[in-house]
């Protein structure tokens, strides 16, 4: 059982964010493969049971690369079903967007058919940070990670 991460990152603070994550899956007892999108392969998604997206806050979307990712990915359209989905995001202020980029990673997710999971406490639709993660933000992320591994044990089993 395997979730793969693949994360952004040109100022470490979505590179935090993603370690973090990792840790939460390893915790649920599920391997996390952490990769930087410029070394992930959309030929490998298959291969995992979920899949974990961080990115920086662009005008309130994903970084570039993220968005590349996801339009290459639609070779696997239909083969992703049923697999853990999740997004993280980290903006460089307060109200720029973050929400509103994690929801868009989700509805990519979600057109592949992935299983996303809320939470009622707090961060409902992923982890986000402004500017550089701190320990309280880092938390959620091992949290969201906890969880999405524990989802994937649960679809899995």
């Amino acid at each position: 059982m395997k979730l793969l991460i693949v994360y952004d990152s040109r100022t470490g603070n979505t590179e935090k964010m993603a370690h973090a994550v990792s840790e939460g899956v390893k915790s649920a007892g599920v391997e996390a493969t952490l990769r930087k999108v410029d070394e992930a392969s959309v030929d490998e998604l298959p291969l995992y049971q979920g899949l974990i997206l961080g990115s920086p806050v662009y005008y309130g979307l994903p970084s570039s690369k993220i968005k590349e990712f996801l339009d290459v990915s639609v070779k696997h359209h239909g083969k992703l079903e049923g697999m853990v989905g999740g997004a993280f995001a980290s903006s460089g202020g307060t109200h720029t967007g973050a929400e509103t980029t994690i929801i868009s990673l989700l509805e990519a997710l979600m057109v592949h058919g992935m299983v996303v999971q809320g939470t009622s406490s707090t961060n409902h639709y992923g982890a986000a940070s402004v500017g550089a993660p701190d320990e309280k933000a880092l938390e959620v992320c091992r949290r969201m990670g906890e969880r999405l591994g524990k989802l994937a044990k649960k679809l899995n089993t």
